[in-house]
């Protein structure tokens, strides 16, 4: 057990998963871990808020797809019911874009199914004690995402106007000689803006400029 969580505390735990699979696997790991507590087992929205309401877990491990009703839905109609439940989401969409929605939606957690049985309990853990659990490869890709988001932020409020016209105009496959007929400027001017854009762009060549541009959200 981690730590923060009291020597002989027992963390009650429900499930709502419409794979029989999954729920079985959970049945068969709870008795492994003396200090976790199974208290129902749902497959759909349904029967998951009819079963919260008899008895409320400490934390609830939520599929993100239930024949019924999603998990984004679920999740804040949870929380404002039982502010005291603890979500963690397990699922086997590796998305990082799924995995921030949850999270923002207000779910404690996100795991995969493929996760190890340790890796499992670790979660439930620290979402019981407060703490937020993301399994360690998506968490490195949702903070890739976002440094290629504050990249992208810092490039685009750093070119003017008139390069986010050119930029564009560029990722379009136009040529110096067009760009300038459209703007009404000299094809010289043209490709000093050229210039000045792949500079703060970091790259050496258009193909680069373009792929970047198009990877950062900078053009479309």
């Amino acid at each position: 057990m981690v730590e923060n969580v009291p020597s002989g505390e027992i963390i009650k735990i429900a499930i709502a998963d419409d794979h029989p699979l999954v729920i079985n696997g959970v049945k068969n790991i709870v008795p492994i871990y003396p200090h976790l507590r199974l208290t129902g087992s749902y497959y759909d929205g349904k029967t998951l808020l009819s079963g919260l309401a008899g008895e409320t877990p400490d934390v609830l491990l939520l599929d993100i797809q239930l024949p019924d009703q999603t998990g984004d839905e679920l999740v804040p109609v949870i929380l404002k019911r039982y502010p005291d439940i603890k979500i963690l989401v397990v699922t086997n969409f590796d998305s990082p874009l799924y995995a921030n929605t949850m999270l923002t939606k207000g779910a404690h957690g996100y795991i995969l199914k493929t996760a190890d049985n340790p890796t499992l309990v670790k979660g439930i853990e620290t979402v019981y004690s407060g703490g937020e659990f993301i399994e360690p490869a998506i968490k490195e890709r949702m903070e890739l995402a976002s440094s290629k988001i504050q990249e992208a932020w810092t490039l685009m409020t750093g070119l003017t106007p008139r390069e986010k016209d050119i930029l564009q105009y560029i990722v379009n496959g136009y040529t110096n000689k067009m760009i300038a007929e459209k703007l009404f400027l000299s094809p010289k001017t043209v490709d000093n803006y050229r210039t000045h854009i792949m500079i703060k762009l970091d790259v050496n060549h258009v193909a680069a400029l373009v792929k970047k541009a198009l990877q950062l959200g900078l053009a479309e």
